[in-house]
């Protein structure tokens, strides 16, 4: 079945995979009639709730602090709600004193959900957590708190890289956590495609994703690992700014080389178009303008007419593991005239002054990637997947038509690969999103087009150059050799074969 595992680590991944699983969930259909063109049973796990009733839960684990999961509950109305049973009888005969602490209580959304009632307009001020506008039920098994730490603690902030580093190590002696929360969705599985891994990169989370892939790649060999690592592109303190850019420097380091596809993303990004209105002091906000790139660059890789993602990141057989997600939000009006202006594009003379590899780069006004570091002098593209959803495909693309299907991969200059999607399944925009996120662009009945990219190009290698710099003034003597030489030789990845191949070209 080609299934894909998720895991979420932490509350910023959370609130951006929640919209994730709210997507997944608005695709299911229910008429025999009519089906989904996604592959549900991709993310999706059958099995049996508390009451002998079918069930239909994602294939996931979930990783929190303490107090991260909101109104959420570990059992929930498929699988019967649980009391703790509390202390044995047997092992104290005195009277028990119960200090509970008190509950959240759910938004009116929640509690409408529940019961099937319309549902109210959910606002910035509303969503407190993520649960507070998640739509989906969870298997219990998908939900693991970790009590060592508190969301939000000022006594003990889950901030160093070394912390949550220590956490995952601690907690997999004791546990050995693969065995304790990752193993049996795994074993559920019929033939595995990949892994998809949320999480900070840029404070403590990264030190525990770290060495969670490090148990994954040994336990699972080959089998692909995609990593969406978040960054918090909001301004800082310089001193809070020094310590993300050593996490930074570390998780680059560290997990990029073990994963088939590094995804960072600035959440959010730095450049906003006009079009967009978001709340940046909102995770909802900015985790859902996210969401709207993830969730369709990752499209092709659950389609029925497209089984598996063999094709889908081809640059990742090879040492450039790392790429740049770009997006826009197509207006209805402005289909027809983007597309046509693009083709005409796709082959410049050799008198143009625009590189051909420039051009592909072009028409992304949501950018989440480093592109705003210091640019390379010559910008090369080694490898990009563009992704376009939503378009009236055989008005606009007329010969070009290939509706939920890859192109032929084309060959770059020099040695790479573009694959292109053309996917007429628009993204709806739901209850549980953003209502004025986006202005002229879509409708809920008519959801959003969307072009979205991932690329990996010359502009990796100055980001990870930057970071090694940083790296050298930020860490400690014990560990700043191997780390500067570490991503030394990943910036190297991005620029020795691409200068070298010029060179010789020149030559000729």
């Amino acid at each position: 079945m080609h299934e894909i595992l998720t895991l979420q680590l932490g509350q910023r991944s959370n609130y951006l995979a929640t919209h994730f699983w709210n997507f997944q969930e608005s695709y299911f259909t229910y008429s025999p009639d009519e089906e989904s063109p996604i592959d549900h049973d991709v993310h999706f796990r059958p099995g049996i709730g508390a009451n002998g009733a079918e069930t239909f839960t994602p294939r996931t684990v979930i990783y929190d602090l303490k107090g991260g999961f909101g109104t959420l509950q570990k059992y929930n109305a498929l699988y019967g709600l649980e009391a703790d049973p509390g202390l044995p009888r047997g092992l104290w005969d005195g009277n028990e004193v119960v200090h509970q602490e008190p509950t959240i209580p759910q938004t009116e959304y929640q509690k409408n959900l529940d019961l099937g009632l319309p549902l109210p307009q959910l606002t910035a001020g509303l969503v407190r957590y993520w649960s507070d506008f998640n739509k989906v039920y969870y298997h219990p098994r998908s939900i693991v708190q970790l009590n060592e730490y508190e969301l939000n603690s000022q006594l003990m902030p889950f901030e160093s890289w070394e912390i949550g580093e220590d956490l995952f190590s601690t907690l997999d002696r004791e546990h050995d956590i693969l065995d304790r929360d990752f193993r049996v969705f795994a074993e559920e599985c019929d033939q595995m495609q990949g892994i998809q891994i949320f999480s900070g990169t840029d404070d403590a989370w990264g030190g525990f994703a770290a060495r969670y892939v490090d148990r994954l790649r040994d336990e699972f060999g080959k089998k692909n690992i995609w990593f969406w690592g978040l960054e918090n592109g909001a301004r800082v303190q310089l001193p809070m700014h020094a310590i993300a850019s050593a996490n930074l420097a570390k998780s680059v380091n560290e997990i990029s080389p073990q994963t088939s596809a590094y995804i960072p993303i600035l959440d959010p990004p730095r450049k906003i178009p006009t079009y967009v209105h978001t709340d940046l002091q909102s995770e909802w906000y900015s985790s859902a303008l996210a969401s709207t790139a993830v969730e369709s660059a990752t499209l092709p890789t659950r389609l029925r007419s497209h089984r598996g993602a063999t094709s889908w990141l081809l640059a990742q057989e090879f040492p450039r593991k790392i790429f740049n997600l770009q997006a826009t939000i197509i207006s209805e009006q402005d289909q027809l005239s983007d597309i046509t202006s693009r083709q005409d594009k796709k082959s410049p003379t050799a008198e143009d002054e625009v590189e051909p590899d420039d051009i592909l780069l072009e028409g992304f006004d949501l950018d989440f990637s480093w592109a705003n570091s210091a640019r390379a002098k010559k910008l090369h593209v080694f490898g990009q997947v563009q992704i376009s959803r939503g378009f009236d495909a055989q008005r606009s693309l007329g010969s070009e038509l290939l509706l939920s299907q890859p192109s032929h991969s084309q060959t770059l200059r020099f040695p790479g690969s573009l694959q292109t999607y053309r996917i007429p399944l628009s993204l709806p925009l739901l209850d549980s999103f953003p209502s004025d996120l986006f202005t002229g662009r879509g409708s809920p009945s008519s959801g959003l087009s969307i072009r979205a990219s991932l690329s990996t190009t010359t502009q990796i290698g100055d980001k990870v150059k930057d970071l090694q710099k940083l790296a050298s003034r930020l860490i400690g003597i014990d560990e700043r050799e191997a780390l500067v030489n570490g991503l030394g030789e990943i910036s190297e990845a991005y620029q020795e074969q691409w200068e070298s191949d010029s060179d010789s070209g020149n030559d000729d």
